[in-house]
Formats: structure tokens, C-alpha cells, sequence
């Protein structure tokens, strides 16, 4: 805020150390928050699951069987199973706890008389807080400086209306900055504030999407069903036809456990909340877990300019009028005392360089009132008191100077010659004007209400250099690639939008101008957004149509801001991308996906790693489709057969030892694909498993089983005793599913190129699996509790064999398949 700066001088704030003190004394400025999953809740919620229940229930069966052992190793199974799905929610709950404390609201306090921007929980009583427009205020302070501040308190009182706001009136935590800004000293926090006194919470990040979880929870459905009858069949048949109700019911909970999908839920957690922490390595955070769902289908993205295409790193490059040391002065006053705006920044720097009285001219003037950036005026203009008198000086948009200056067409025309030479350079071009003297007095009571009323003179132009992202055409063209087109939308002059489009890679034929989007109907402009790709001059409510003409078009947008007037178009947007560094706490809460670092190139990672998640969320879900159908038909087969029951509960409960980190930590970790950037967006509306993915995953589960039932009858007839069959049969299941394992790492990637691709979690568990085998086949102890024969080499030799088999089988089916299905790979 341009006339608050000039207090921060007099306001020194608290020191670091004061602010640690009272911090440590007082507590941090937070309401109670709302519920978090602690450690009890998950429990209950873990032991409530289907599969804790069967584990249970076998428990009880063996214990009736009298096989005490075996029914304290289930349950020791079943604690094990417990104690996983724990540490994988626990670990979801304290990424997404850290993900919570990122986006909660901020604050621009002066601490040891410098600006610091802090978490909103880090102020403390007697902070010094800096409010701007679009902020949020962080707790209740009484104002110590205000200019034209107008605050939205409908949070606290329902009422619509904003109020203006003085000197000495509270400004209260939670309300909004809709126009102006000031300075305030903190008074109470946390539950000491009104908001606290009320019992306000703060909402937390939503931890499910919508969208998949309901087909996560119908393909649960299904399984669940498809499980329930097939155990109630089986404990039926085995009774009738063997005569043991007990050990019917036991082969019952066998093929139910074999074929509940249990892993579905504990995926999709862990894929979104790990999904959301690796996107905030890419200095982006994700405040809407749906944002990782429609990353991947994204087809427009639309960015601003300055800060996110450019560096934001202003420079003056010229200063341009009849009187070069008059415009550059004006320029001056025009800007903030204590600059923080960057091109304020550039004209204090280049003015300290090039105008002699610099510091004269700033001692000799105070700030009676600011106007603001308007919408319908874009423009910043400071009237100050120099030597008792009062004068105005504003610097703004080209056609917004020429305004205040009521210039005729052919001076317009003039200046816009010069400008268009600037910015055929990429430079940022600026009016510069002043009004003389507007009033005897330096009171600000009969000042109007806008600086149209003012008779400003035109001096001239100045511009500024702000040189492009040295990392930003690599990430366009990554986009172009990825089949995503990107639209520049800024508020800058036309030529200099254009160069700097040029410069990022963006091409179109065209620009086109906020003047001339005000003439186009909704029609027109849905059919001129399909073929332009440059806006300039746009104001913020322009945004907003041009996100829906889009919309119109069945484009999947993506669109960035920063301000309180883009917080439509972000919310509109189907992923709303605000600025965490530039942007205020409107634009942040209205957005899906914040960047902390302002970075056009962190959106660009952003969507390859939305690519990323889904891809292996699609590889976890088809593993475990694949790994059930050998399950259940090892399950089954002995009943049909007439065998001796291969799989029991306690088998299946140390085969879901391997399965669950495999589907949740190990596919999670997996490498993004070679193709994730070269392939068109993803349809919204396609499930999460496409036909021919769930054709895939069965092919993979039948391979897997009829090797399996290969090697199980081959034994069988040869009279091997059924403890040894067991041995046999469990050992090659394990390698083939260790095999699984590799085969669905890629969809398309060799076996080769698949074993080179770094996946430290995937050896952690083929390691811990291997010693695991190795102990419960050869360790007598625990070949007496799984009811384990004698595996000897030549049968050890057969199940490695089998394995082998199987992985090489389906490597050779994977690599047909998509060479004739080339579609198959599309999972994004």
C-alpha cells in the first residue's frame, strides 16, 4: 500500500525475539481446530474394516478346530495388518497436517522495522500487521494508519454491506480487505479474538475427491458382493460334500478374504495425500485433492504475465518526455515512500541514479491520500503536500493516463507510437502526469472521491524491463506436447504481450484487447477463444468470460490470478491456480492449487506430476485386480478339485503383507512414465479403469492362475504330500506375485528399461519378501505353523521356474498388446 509504507518507519514492530517470546508465552493465533483423524480414530476405524473381521473370525475357527497356534498367529496377522493400514494413515494425516499449515492465511507484519510476510498462526499480541486489499486480517488489531480501507465484516456480523474503516477502529480476525489498506497493532488472538468468542473454525483440506472416490467405493461394492457370495457357496459346498462345518467355514473366509478388495481404500488415501505432499515439493500446494484428478485432463492453461511468466524483476529501462527530469520525478511521487511494488522498486533505483534532488524531493514531501488500481482505472495516483500545497502525480496504463489527461485523438495516437516502439522490445510501457495544484491546504477532507476530478497534464512515459522465466519455453513447450495450449492473459500493452508470447513460444495470430472483448457477445467471444491465444489490456471481470467461453468450447481450463477481482474466474476455472507470493488470501482460497513460488514452469510440473499420480494410482488398482484372481482360484480350485485346502486365512493374511505395500507404497513411488508429457489430455468423463485396462489386469490374474493351476494339478497327480503341495504351490504364488509387481511398475516399458528405473521402496520390499519366503518354507517353526511340508530344490526350482514364466509371459503379451492396442497406454 502506497501510503502506508511511509508509516513503517515510525512503526518498528517487535523484535524476533520479543515475537518468539510471546509466542511461546501466549500460544500460537489459531481457533480450536477441527477434528483431526488422531490415532484412536483411525484404530476404530481400521478394526472396523471387513478384513480385520474375517481375520477375526479365522481366529475363532482355528481356536474351536483346537489349532490355539494357528489361531494366535492369525491374530498376530491381523495385528500386523492393523499396525500397517496404521502407519499408512497416520503418515496421510501428517502430510496432510503439514499441507493445512501451509495454507492457512498469512500475514505482513514488521518485526525489527523490516516487512515479513508469516503464517497467520505466527502473529502475536502488539504485532505491527501491514493489511492490503484481498488480505485476510489475521486477528483483531486497532488501526494505527488507514487508506481508503473498506472491510467486508460479514463473517462476523451477516451483514453484506463493507465498512469504511479509520484511525483507532478495529479491524477484526477473519473479515476481508475489499478496497484500501492501513496498518494495525494486534490486540487479541486465537480464541481470544471475536472470531474465537464466536467458535469459527477454519476449514481443513478436503482429503477425498469426489469423482474417484465414488468409483473406488462402487468397484468396493462389487468385490465385497461378488466376496460375500462366493464364501457363503463355498462354506455351503464344503459342508455338503466333506461334512466339517467348521473347516467349511473356515475355506469360507478363505475365499472371502481372497477376493475383498481391502486395498481400495487404503490406495486411495495414501495416493492423494502422498500425491498433494510430492506436488509440494514442486513449490506448488494442492488445497483441493480433486486438483490431482483433473490435472491430467487439463486443455487450456491460462497464465498471467508479469511474475509468472517474467521474473517480476523490474528494471528501468527508459524515461521518455519533454522534460525528461520532470516525468522521472513525478514518476517518483507517484510511487510508494518504502517501495515494495517491483516497478516501484525500479523507478526509487533508477531515479537515486539519475534525478540529483531524489532525496530533496522526498523530504520535501509527505502523502495526503492515495487512489488506488481500479478496475475502470488503471492507474495509481498520490496527492502530496509539497511546501503546504497539494498536488497530484499518477503513473498508470497508457489509455488510462491519456483519460485523466482528457488528450485528443492525435496526441493519444503520438504517444502510442512511442509506446508501441518500447514495446516492440518487450519493454512494460507507463504513463506519467501531474496536476499542480489542487488545493492551498494538505487536509484530505475536501479531496474527491476519484482522481477523474483532477486537471492532470501529460509529462511522459516510462518503461520498465522485465525479463522472461529463463525455464518458461521448455515448460510451453512441454505443455504443446502434452497437447495443452497455453493462453497468456495480462493486463500489460498489446505489442508488449505479443513479444513476450513470442518470446514464451506462445503463438497466435492475433491479440486481443479488453476493449474488445466488451464488444463481442458471448457467441462471438467462445468462438474467437478457440484461435487466440494473446489477451491484453484485460481487466479482471474479463477473466471471467473468458474462462467460460472456454468452458463453452468443452475445454478443461486451468487458470491462474492473484487479485480480489480473480477470484471469480480462479473459482470458475476447473483448477484455479492463485499466487502464493503476489497473490492475496481471496485468490488463495478460491484456488485449487496454490504456487508458492509464482513460477509458470512449477504449473508445468505440477501437471506432470497429476499425470504421475494417476498413472499409478490406475497401476495399484489393476496389481490388485491381478493379484486377487490368483488368490481367489487358489482359493477355490481345491474345493472344485477335490484337493487339500492350499490357501488358508493365515497364508492369505501373510499375503496381504506383500500386497498392501506393494499397491500403496511401492506403485505410489513408481517413476513417471517416458510418455506422461506426450499425451493428449485425458477425458473427464473416462472411469478411473478403462475396458481394455480391466481386460489387461484380468489377463494378468488368469496367466498368473493357470500357471498356478498348472503347477497345482501336475503335483496333485504325482502323489506329492499335501503339506509339501502347499509349500509348493504358496512358494511359486509369491514369486508370481512378486512378479506382478514388476509387470505393472509400466505400461509399456520393458522389463529392462523397467528394472533400471530407480524405485528404492520396490527393493526394500522384494528383499523383506524374499527372507520372509525363505524363513516360512524353511525354518521348521514356521513350516509347522503354515502347515508346510518339505520344499526341496528341484520343487523350490519349479516355483522360480513358474515365476519366470509367468513374468516373462506377460512381458511378451504386455509388449503385443500395446503395440496392437497403442490407445492402451492412454491412461491419462
Amino acid at each position: 500500500m502506497n501510503n502506508i509504507s511511509t508509516t513503517d518507519a515510525s512503526h518498528q514492530g517487535l523484535t524476533k525475539a520479543q515475537a518468539a517470546e510471546r509466542l511461546r508465552v501466549e500460544g500460537f493465533n489459531a481457533l480450536p481446530e477441527p477434528e483431526r483423524r488422531h490415532f484412536g480414530r483411525i484404530f476404530l476405524e481400521v478394526i472396523r474394516q471387513p478384513m480385520f473381521a474375517l481375520l477375526i473370525g479365522g481366529g475363532v475357527v482355528y481356536f474351536l478346530l483346537g489349532d490355539h497356534v494357528e489361531a494366535l498367529l492369525l491374530l498376530m496377522f491381523a495385528g500386523l495388518s492393523v499396525m500397517i493400514t496404521l502407519v499408512q494413515e497416520l503418515r496421510s494425516e501428517r502430510v496432510l497436517e503439514t499441507l493445512r499449515n501451509l495454507a492457512s492465511p498469512r500475514a505482513l507484519v514488521i518485526r525489527d522495522g523490516q516487512r515479513q510476510l508469516i503464517a497467520g498462526r505466527d502473529v502475536v499480541r502488539e504485532d505491527c500487521l501491514v493489511i492490503s486489499e484481498g488480505d485476510r486480517v489475521a486477528a483483531d488489531a486497532v488501526l494505527l494508519a488507514a487508506d481508503d480501507l473498506l472491510v467486508d465484516e460479514s463473517l462476523l456480523t451477516g451483514e453484506s454491506v463493507p465498512v469504511n474503516k479509520a484511525i483507532q477502529t478495529l479491524v477484526f480476525a477473519g473479515t476481508l480487505v475489499v478496497r484500501g489498506g492501513g496498518m494495525a497493532q494486534v490486540q487479541s488472538i486465537g480464541a481470544n479474538s471475536e472470531m474465537g468468542k464466536i467458535g469459527g473454525a477454519l476449514q481443513g483440506i478436503k482429503t477425498q475427491q469426489p469423482h474417484l472416490q465414488t468409483q473406488i467405493s462402487r468397484m468396493v461394492r462389487v468385490f465385497a458382493m461378488v466376496a460375500g457370495i462366493a464364501g457363503v457357496l463355498a462354506i455351503v459346498l464344503f459342508g455338503l460334500f466333506r461334512g466339517s462345518w467348521l473347516e467349511a467355514l473356515l475355506s469360507g473366509i478363505a475365499l472371502g478374504m481372497s477376493l475383498l478388495p481391502e486395498e481400495f481404500p487404503l490406495v486411495m488415501a495414501v495416493f492423494m495425500a502422498m500425491g498433494a505432499w510430492r506436488i509440494s515439493q514442486a513449490r506448488v500446494l494442492t488445497r483441493r485433492a480433486s486438483a490431482i484428478e483433473s490435472l491430467g485432463a487439463t486443455t487450456v492453461l491460462c497464465t498471467d504475465k508479469t511474475g509468472t511468466l517474467t521474473e517480476n524483476r523490474m528494471t528501468l529501462m527508459s524515461v521518455i518526455g519533454e522534460q525528461v527530469n520532470d516525468t522521472l520525478r513525478a514518476a517518483l511521487l507517484a510511487c510508494a515512500r518504502q517501495p515494495v511494488d517491483p516497478m516501484d522498486v525500479a523507478v526509487h533505483a533508477y531515479a537515486k541514479d539519475h534525478l540529483a534532488n531524489q532525496d530533496m524531493v522526498l523530504a520535501y514531501s509527505s502523502l495526503i491520500r492515495a487512489y488506488g488500481l481500479r478496475p475502470d482505472l488503471l492507474a495509481v495516483t498520490q496527492v502530496m503536500s509539497i511546501n503546504g500545497q497539494a498536488q497530484a502525480f499518477t503513473k498508470g496504463a497508457v489509455e488510462a493516463i491519456a483519460e485523466l489527461c482528457h488528450l485528443s485523438a492525435a496526441q493519444l495516437q503520438t504517444i502510442r507510437q512511442q509506446a508501441d516502439q518500447l514495446a516492440k522490445d518487450g519493454i512494460r510501457v507507463l504513463g506519467v502526469a501531474q496536476a499542480d495544484v489542487i488545493a492551498q491546504s494538505s487536509a484530505s477532507e475536501n479531496l474527491p472521491e476519484t482522481p477523474r476530478e483532477f486537471s492532470f497534464h501529460y509529462l511522459g512515459l516510462i518503461g520498465f524491463a522485465d525479463p522472461l522465466r529463463s525455464n518458461v519455453p521448455a515448460a510451453v513447450a512441454d505443455c504443446r506436447s502434452a497437447g495443452i495450449r497455453v493462453i497468456m492473459i495480462t493486463g500489460d500493452y498489446p505489442v508488449t504481450a505479443r513479444v513476450i508470447a513470442q518470446q514464451a513460444g506462445i503463438e497466435s495470430a492475433q491479440v486481443l484487447t479488453g476493449d474488445d472483448i466488451e464488444k463481442l457477445s458471448a457467441e462471438q467471444l467462445a468462438l474467437r477463444v478457440q484461435t487466440t491465444s494473446i489477451f491484453a489490456r484485460i481487466r479482471p471481470q474479463q477473466k471471467l468470460r473468458i474462462v467460460e467461453s472456454l468452458k463453452a468450447n468443452g475445454e478443461i481450463v486451468a487458470m491462474t490470478g492473484d487479485g480480489v477481482n480473480d477470484a471469480p474466474a480462479i473459482k470458475a476455472a476447473h483448477i484455479g491456480i492463485a499466487m502464493g507470493g503476489r497473490g492475496t488470501d481471496v485468490a488463495r482460497e478460491a484456488a485449487s492449487i496454490v504456487l508458492l513460488d509464482d513460477d509458470f514452469a512449477s504449473i508445468v510440473k505440477t501437471i506432470r506430476l497429476g499425470r504421475r499420480i494417476y498413472d499409478n494410482l490406475r497401476k495399484a488398482i489393476e496389481y490388485i485386480i491381478a493379484v486377487h484372481i490368483p488368490i481367489a482360484g487358489l482359493a477355490l480350485l481345491p474345493l472344485l478339485l477335490g484337493l487339500p485346502l492350499i490357501l488358508t486365512p493365515i497364508l492369505i493374511a501373510f499375503l496381504e503383507m506383500v500386497i498392501d505395500p506393494a499397491c500403496s507404497v511401492v506403485l505410489e513411488a513408481e517413476a513417471e512414465e517416458n510418455d506422461v508429457m506426450q499425451r493428449p489430455p485425458r477425458d473427464p468423463k473416462s472411469p478411473l479403469l478403462l475396458p481394455r485396462r480391466i481386460v489387461w489386469a484380468i489377463v494378468q490374474g488368469s496367466t498368473a492362475l493357470l500357471i498356478l493351476a498348472t503347477v497345482l494339478i501336475t503335483a496333485a497327480r504325482s502323489q506329492m504330500p499335501a503339506a509339501d503341495l502347499r509349500a509348493l504351490v504358496f512358494t511359486a504364488l509369491v514369486i508370481i506375485n512378486m512378479g506382478l509387481i514388476l509387470v505393472n511398475r509400466s505400461f509399456s516399458a520393458s522389463l529392462v528399461r523397467a528394472f533400471l528405473r530407480p524405485n528404492r521402496s520396490l527393493w526394500i520390499l522384494l528383499s523383506g519378501v524374499s527372507v520372509m519366503l525363505v524363513i516360512a518354507v524353511y525354518w521348521p517353526p514356521a513350516q509347522s505353523l503354515f502347515h508346510f511340508g518339505q520344499l526341496h530344490g528341484h520343487d523350490l526350482a519349479v516355483s522360480v521356474i513358474a515365476g519366470v514364466c509367468s513374468l516373462l509371459l506377460l512381458e511378451g503379451i504386455k509388449s503385443r498388446w500395446f503395440r496392437m492396442n497403442p490407445m492402451a497406454t492412454q491412461s491419462i
